[in-house]
Formats: structure tokens, sequence, C-alpha cells
């Protein structure tokens, strides 16, 4: 099971699957953070952390499964000439999902009619947990079938999940924490996860998108609100700066 051990051209296929999962598992771990922030304060980082074990948990479930999963590809029906096949019901109903998930949240955050312990008090932690399993389900789909066109070996398939959710269970808090001191940053996460879940819906129908656009928007995006983050910053110093001088100046008057 684990011959490939010994060979270079096995590891560095590992290596370019572990990287791959850990940049499809960037909107989980993402989402996963929105939804906990949601959460009462002693109550998010165990919720994270099960997220995170729960969707390696999924997709180490789905990859032992894989000939169920490659099944699904198949037509199961025909609606307007369309062959559907489970795969397509699942991205599109997972798509469906991120979109009205991530419009309710965009919804409360700028109505912001609720106050924190209330809206602490209106997530549940199962409710919250039941929400990250969905998410993990349509995630881990579409990974492993990646993953399965990727890459023979099941043992390395398996290596690099592990490796990838060590990594995201790293970087999970840092990350959720970034993400609750910044508003702008929620806001731009919530709009990238309805891109995803329009790419989950059209890819559902067969209609291919390049990822490599979709991580481009994402990363320029990013990069954008980095610099305004940082120019904000650089203004509130110099406001701190300014509000020192003039109250040193009333006092030496």
């Amino acid at each position: 099971m684990f011959e490939w051990v010994a060979n270079p051209e096995a590891w560095v296929a590992l290596a370019t699957l572990a990287a791959l999962e850990i940049v499809l598992g960037i909107d989980n771990v993402i989402f996963i953070s929105i939804l906990v922030g949601r959460l009462p304060s002693k109550q998010r980082e165990p919720a994270r952390y099960i997220g995170l074990v729960l969707a390696m948990l999924t997709r180490l479930a789905l990859l032992f499964s894989i000939v169920w999963i490659m099944g699904l590809v198949e037509p199961w029906f025909t609606v307007l000439g369309q062959e559907i096949s489970g795969r397509d019901i699942i991205l599109i109903g997972g798509g469906l999902f991120l979109l009205a998930k991530a419009t309710h949240e965009i919804h409360n955050s700028l109505e912001g009619a609720e106050s924190e312990s209330g809206t602490a008090a209106a997530a549940g932690f199962g409710l919250v947990l039941v929400q990250i399993a969905i998410l993990d389900i349509v995630f881990s789909l579409d990974s492993v079938i990646t993953a399965v066109g990727l890459v023979e070996e099941i043992s390395i398939m398996a290596t690099a999940i592990v490796l990838a959710v060590g990594v995201m269970l790293i970087a999970a808090k840092p990350i959720g924490d970034f993400v609750d001191r910044h508003p702008t940053v929620k806001m731009l996460a919530l709009s990238f996860l309805i891109m995803v879940g329009l790419t989950l819906i059209v890819e559902g129908f067969d209609v291919h998108v390049p990822k490599g656009y979709i991580y481009f928007s994402m990363a320029f995006s990013m990069a954008v609100e980095m610099l305004n983050l940082r120019l904000r910053s650089k203004r509130a110093k110099r406001g701190e700066s300014a509000h020192l001088c003039n109250a040193f100046g009333e006092d030496g008057a």
C-alpha cells in the first residue's frame, strides 16, 4: 500500500496534491470561521476544530468510497436535453446552499439589527456543525474527484488530505480572528462564497469554469483589500498622533 514511499515521483505527486487540497480548503476555512463567529466565544474554538475534523473525515470517507464517487458522474436523468448526474445534483444543491447562506450572512452584517449576544444565542452549536457538515460534503466531493484525476495511489490521496487538514487546523484560528477583526474582509469572503456557489451551480450543468480565473480574482481582490487595510491603519495612527499632539498642546497652554 505504501510502496510509493521509495518513489521520488510519488513524493512530488503528494506535495502537489497536498498543496491543491490546502488551496481547495481555504474557502472551507473561511466559511467555517464565519459560521463559528456567530457562536458564543467559548464555543468558537471547539466548533472550529470539530468542523475541520469533520472535513477530514468526510474527505477520507468519500475517498475510500471511490468507486461510488466515480459512479456519480454517470447520468441519472435528463432535463431539457441536459444530462444530470449525482455529482451534478450535489454541486447544484451545494451551490444554492452557499448562495443562500452567504446572502443571509451579508444581510445580517449590513442590517446590524442583532446585538452580539443575540447573534450568538441565535446560532446553536449543533446547527452550526450541521451547516459545516453540509459544506464539507460539497467541497469534499469536488476535491476528492479532483484528487482521483491526479493520483492513482489511494494512500497518497489519504496522506495528502490529512496533511492539508493539519495545516488548516493550524491556520484556522488566525484566519478566523483576522476575519472577525476586519468586517470588510468578512464581506469580501462572503462575496467569494457567492462566487464559489455560482461556480458550483454552473459546473453542475456541465459548464466548466477554469479554477485559475477564480483563484486570480480572489487573490487580486484580497491584495487590494490588504492595501486598503494598511492605508486605514496608517491613517488611524496619524489621527492618534495628531490627537496626542493637540492634547499635549492644550496641557502646555
